[in-house]
């Protein structure tokens, strides 16, 4: 298993409170593909670079989790076909060296 990132671009408009729970629902997609989540950075809600699908802000969130690199793709799939998520960005975490080699 590999370690990734995963930047979230949520569209909330009109629908603001629901932003947990959306998070929420996505943290157990991410699990029903194999992934285990270590954590879900709540990056609270940010101006776009550039409008996208009408929208000038987006509720971000950053999930930090582990998975099969095939898991990925099934991932990204699923993503794409949600209508809340505007923006996705998945980034391999270098693997962590062990204590003894880096104390040598």
């Amino acid at each position: 298993m590999n370690k990734y990132e995963a930047l979230l671009a949520l569209n909330t408009r009109g629908k603001e409170e629901t932003a947990k729970e959306t998070i929420e629902r996505l943290e157990k997609l991410f699990a029903g593909e194999g992934a285990r989540v270590e954590q879900v950075q709540r990056l609270e809600k940010r101006e776009l670079a550039y409008e996208t699908n009408h929208l000038k802000s987006a509720y971000f969130a950053n999930f930090i989790f582990e998975a099969e690199p095939a898991a990925i793709d099934k991932i990204r799939a699923k993503l794409k076909l949600d209508n809340e998520v505007l923006i996705q960005n998945f980034l391999k975490l270098p693997a962590k060296k062990p204590a003894a080699a880096a104390a040598a």
